[in-house]
């Protein structure tokens, strides 16, 4: 049976306990000249619904919750068809979640984020306080080992077009019109050095709109990197599924 709440039916829901849900958070954007632009949605909801396969196979019922398909991209407006929402709006949508999860005894809703420019943590604070569940926030795309790829990328790179070409190799235009997913650097020093932090104005930082050089990606290292990822994050879940929320904390 799926977990993926958007592809269940009634009798499928009405009779469990769902301790945890995971809602995957995306993006719609340019990815440089070869992915399209839902990757970031697409990767979210794929790794969400291996998650909750992986976790129902220990007997732990994690539910997948539909895909949010709308990330901030406000640096990114000068791209054709880069649709933006701000993160006041992210809070609003994930206050009225977090208050229709209640009603089921969901215990914890970890946000699957798929995306760089969701900054969800701010978000994550502001409800903490009332909210009747656990909040974790998971970057699904740290959750594996950036060593299986020759340079992981940032945006468009090797690890999502890796991702991409196992998950979707249909949407992935042919190698030969890839984008090298070159960079310029910032004017500033402090940005450079990391200690500094300001918005990338897109188009004046990379010409294809990649961040990294996809072109050593195989849908091989993509079906290793997910794998890891999803047995981490499984493993996060199981974990909550049972977690105290007055003893979150242990002795070293």
């Amino acid at each position: 049976m799926t977990r993926e709440l958007e592809r269940m039916r009634w009798p499928e829901l009405r009779d469990d306990i769902w301790p945890v849900a995971l809602m995957p958070w995306g993006a719609t954007e340019a990815h440089n000249t070869h992915l399209p632009y839902g990757t970031d949605t697409m990767l979210g909801r794929e790794v969400a619904a291996r998650v909750a396969t992986a976790c129902a196979a220990r007997h732990v019922n994690v539910l997948a919750l539909p895909a949010m398909p709308f990330g901030v991209n406000t640096t990114q407006l000068d791209v054709p068809m880069t649709l933006s929402v701000m993160p006041s709006a992210q809070l609003l949508v994930l206050r009225d979640i977090v208050h229709s999860l209640a009603h089921h005894k969901v215990r914890a809703l970890v946000l699957l984020n798929a995306h760089g420019g969701n900054e969800l943590r701010a978000l994550v604070r502001e409800l903490h306080p009332s909210a009747p569940m656990l909040l974790s926030i998971v970057n699904w795309w740290q959750a594996g080992d950036h060593g299986i790829f020759d340079n992981a990328g940032d945006h468009a790179g090797e690890l999502e077009t890796a991702a991409m070409l196992h998950v979707a190799p249909e949407l992935v235009a042919p190698i030969g019109t890839w984008g090298d997913g070159a960079t310029r650097e910032s004017v500033f020093d402090g940005v450079r050095e990391g200690w500094a932090w300001m918005p990338r104005r897109w188009s004046q930082v990379s010409a294809d709109t990649g961040v990294g050089d996809p072109r050593a990606a195989t849908a091989e290292k993509g079906e290793r990197f997910i794998a890891q990822a999803v047995r981490r994050i499984a493993e996060h879940c199981i974990q909550l599924s049972t977690a105290d929320s007055q003893t979150l904390y242990r002795d070293r």
